[in-house]
C-alpha cells in the first residue's frame, strides 16, 4: 500500500522548514552574544533614544542586571510606555524616563542639571539615538539635522556629564558609530552642508565625526579611568531607516523585505557589541576603540587623522558654546 502526503501538508512543511533556515540563519549571521553576568547594582546608566530599536534593547539588558538606567528620550509618551514594559518583564523598578531632545542644545542642558540633581554617580552613558537619511532639515541651532542630533547633541550631553563620570570612575562612555564612516568626509569647506545637501554623505559625515570625537576624548580622559570606544551596531532592522526609499515604498518593502530579513539584524543583537562596550571587564584600559561584533576593528584612515579630530573639537565647542557660562 502506498501512501499519498496531501498537498497542503507538503507546503506547510516546506514553509515551516523555510522559515526555520530563515530564523537560524539570522541568528547565525546577528554575530556573538555577550555572555557577561555583571550585576549592576547601584551602578547609574544614561541611554539616549532609548525607547525603541538599539536602545531599548540595550536598556533591557542593563536592566536585568540590576542597573539604575535613566532613558533620555525625545518622545514621552513612548518613552513611558516601553519603560512600564520593561519594568514588568525585569521587575527593575529603578528605570526611569526624562526628556533630552539631542536637536534642542536647551533640551540637552535642561537635562544634564535635572540629572546632577537627582544623582551624583554616572558609570555608563550610551549614546545611542540618531537619525538617518532624513531630509534637508535643522536642530534648534541651525545644524544640519544628522550632524547635530547624532554627533553634535552628543558631544555636548557627554561634555556636560564629564564631572560626573569622573567623580564616578572607573566608568564608560559608548558611542554608537556606522560602517558607513568609511565612505565619510569631514567637509571643512561646508561642514553644515549648507550649500549641498547629499542625505548619505550628510549622515557619513556624522559618524565619522562620532569617531574623532571618540579617539580625541579617550586622549584627553587618559589618566581617569573613564574609556570612551565607539561601535558600529551592524545592519539592524529599526526606525532609524524610516526616511528611505526602501522602508517608505509600499512595492519595494513588500518584494524586498522577505528576502533581506535574514540578514538584518534584529535590534537585540545589535545591542550586543554596545553592552560588550559598555560592560566587558576586558575593556577596562582599552580606550579610543572602535568596535563591530565584540571585538576591535580597523576604522578608517581619515578617523585616525588626530589634526581633523583636534580641528573638529574646536568647532564642536564653539557650536555647541562649551565653554561658555
Amino acid at each position: 500500500m502506498s501512501w499519498k502526503i496531501p498537498k497542503p501538508l507538503v507546503y506547510t512543511s516546506v514553509v515551516a522548514t523555510t522559515a526555520g533556515v530563515a530564523y537560524l540563519t539570522k541568528d547565525y549571521l546577528g554575530g556573538p552574544k555577550y555572555e557577561g553576568k555583571e550585576d549592576l547594582v547601584d551602578k547609574v546608566a544614561i541611554v539616549t533614544g532609548a525607547n525603541s530599536g538599539i536602545g531599548r534593547e540595550t536598556v533591557l539588558e542593563l536592566a536585568k542586571r540590576n542597573a539604575r538606567i535613566i532613558m533620555a528620550c525625545r518622545d514621552m509618551k513612548k518613552c513611558e510606555t516601553e519603560r512600564r514594559m520593561i519594568v514588568l518583564e525585569t521587575r527593575n523598578k529603578y528605570i526611569y524616563c526624562r526628556k533630552c531632545d539631542l536637536a534642542s542644545q536647551e533640551s540637552i542642558r535642561k537635562f544634564v542639571t535635572q540629572f546632577k540633581k537627582e544623582y551624583d554617580k554616572l558609570h555608563i552613558l550610551i549614546n545611542n539615538a540618531g537619525v538617518m537619511r532624513c531630509p534637508k532639515s535643522h536642530t534648534k541651532e541651525g545644524i544640519e539635522m544628522q550632524l547635530g542630533v547624532n554627533y553634535m547633541g552628543h558631544f555636548l550631553l557627554t561634555n556636560l556629564l564629564l564631572d560626573v563620570l569622573k567623580a564616578s570612575a572607573p566608568s564608560r562612555i559608548v558611542n554608537l558609530t556606522s560602517a558607513t564612516h568609511r565612505t565619510g568626509h569631514i567637509n571643512m569647506q561646508d561642514f553644515n552642508s549648507e550649500n549641498d545637501y547629499d542625505d548619505g554623505k550628510a549622515y557619513s559625515q556624522s559618524k565619522l565625526a562620532i569617531i574623532l570625537f571618540t579617539r580625541e576624548l579617550a586622549s584627553r580622559l587618559k589618566g581617569t579611568n573613564i574609556t570612551v570606544n565607539a561601535v558600529h551596531p551592524g545592519i539592524v532592522d529599526t526606525n532609524i531607516i524610516r526616511h528611505m526609499f526602501v522602508y517608505n515604498n509600499f512595492f519595494t518593502r513588500i518584494l524586498l523585505k522577505p528576502f533581506v530579513w535574514p540578514f538584518i539584524k534584529a535590534p537585540w543583537h545589535g545591542a550586543q557589541s554596545v553592552l560588550y562596550a559598555a560592560l566587558d571587564p576586558s575593556l577596562t584600559n582599552d580606550s579610543g576603540c572602535y568596535l563591530v561584533n565584540c571585538k576591535s576593528a580597523e576604522a578608517s584612515e581619515e578617523a585616525k587623522d588626530d589634526d581633523i579630530a583636534k580641528w573638529l573639537w574646536k568647532v564642536s565647542e564653539k557650536w555647541t558654546k562649551l565653554n561658555v557660562t
